[in-house]
């Protein structure tokens, strides 16, 4: 299993508000459509380990496939691509993180 993690906050001109209401529907819904997609998860950060007031980012996005192959084929398609730049536009600092999933409890 692949797990890209995506960690970010937003830009300091775009609405918390406006940007929940688009990504709990609207993105949910297309990054669930990405093909080969099993799963994926939105987190709004809350606090970190050890200092729970100093964290870099606000949102974490995870999105689960089944191999590296279908990672490939539905991560780089150029359309899902292009909605992805276009969608960086309201976010900073994000962090892409891409994994093999190794034990799945």
């Amino acid at each position: 299993m692949i797990k890209l993690t995506v960690l970010y906050k937003l830009k300091p001109e775009i609405s918390e508000k406006d940007f929940l209401e688009w990504r709990l529907t609207e993105h949910q819904a297309n990054n669930s459509a990405i093909p080969g997609v099993v799963k994926t998860d939105f987190t709004r950060i809350d606090s970190a380990w050890p200092d729970k007031n100093d964290t870099p980012y606000r949102f974490m996005t995870t999105v689960d496939w089944p191999d590296m192959e279908s990672f490939k084929a539905g991560f780089y398609d150029p359309t899902v691509q292009e909605s992805l730049k276009k969608n960086l536009e309201m976010l900073q600092d994000p962090v892409f993180l891409i994994g093999e999933i190794l034990i799945d409890q």
